[in-house]
């Protein structure tokens, strides 16, 4: 990432339903994304974003990152989806199935330097990643497992072995240009043990944190994308090694049989950044 900011739980609250609207000020995700696209019915697209605004403009989100999925800009609600959205004040829109970086380019017409952020869910948003992580206003892409899987007419593997090239695609074109990567939903929404399983595999490769779609699932991902209490307590002894190492004119120490150079330091320093600004997101 970026930024040391946590967005370990991505939780998706239709923003046509105003209970899940206000109960989503009560849950400890790092991050809501109001969506006004797959969650909303076609009958209920234009209302629901005089629904979104007056929840935004009312508030009491807190530290929470806000971020607006609107409709495609190929359909007939995606330009007047954009424009609302800029006008709310949230954090970024996010834009779905974004194949080339001229997607982009056409909701910054409508929506100017607002951040953005990228749904990444198409064959050929796999293949073009890296210029759609280069463009100048995104600041983070969503994995659309789903999508993904129906453009690829994969079949459903607990080890998302047929997703996995364009995951690594993804985290690679995002840390190249300093995105935050968020991987895709679990569907077995009351599989708390398989939620699990994804959520440290998504951890391993590099995500950020996990797009969400129940409540339920969100102190899982919180706690898969925490560091434990073993890697801070880990980092502060390969630092305090590290530096008594150098006092001494050497360039390496040895912490648990492990040698730590320089590059292991900068990581140790990324989790203490990271554990306490989560700490300081519970504490707010």
């Amino acid at each position: 990432m970026s930024d040391a900011r946590p967005l370990r739980s991505v939780l998706y609250i239709p923003g046509s339903k105003p209970r899940a609207l206000d109960k989503a000020r009560t849950l400890p995700v790092d991050a809501i994304i109001f969506d006004l696209e797959d969650a909303v019915s076609v009958d209920e697209k234009a209302a629901a974003r005089g629904t979104l605004a007056d929840a935004l403009a009312e508030g009491g989100y807190g530290a929470r990152m806000k971020i607006i999925r609107i409709n495609g800009l190929d359909t007939p609600w995606g330009a007047e989806d954009a424009r609302a959205a800029q006008a709310m004040g949230a954090d970024a829109i996010l834009l779905p199935k974004v194949s080339t970086p001229a997607d982009l380019d056409a909701l910054a017409a409508i929506t100017g330097d607002t951040p953005l952020w990228a749904m990444m869910e198409t064959p050929l948003g796999m293949l073009n990643a890296a210029q759609i992580a280069a463009h100048p206003l995104l600041r983070g892409m969503v994995m659309g497992t789903n999508d993904l899987a129906k453009e690829l007419q994969t079949r459903f593997r607990p080890d998302r072995g047929p997703l996995m090239a364009g995951l690594g695609l993804c985290v690679l074109a995002a840390k190249a240009h300093g995105c935050a990567i968020i991987d895709g939903v679990f569907n077995a929404f009351k599989d708390v043990d398989g939620l699990a399983v994804e959520c440290a595999q998504g951890r391993d490769m590099g995500f950020d944190g996990k797009t969400l779609i129940h409540p339920a699932q969100v102190d899982t991902a919180n706690a898969a994308f925490s560091p434990s209490e073993a890697d801070v307590d880990l980092a502060h002894r390969q630092i305090a090694a590290f530096e008594e190492a150098e006092a001494s004119g050497q360039g390496v120490a040895v912490v648990d049989g492990r040698i730590v150079e320089n590059l292991h330091i900068v990581t140790a320093r990324e989790t203490l950044a990271k554990a306490s600004a989560i700490a300081a997101m519970m504490e707010g």
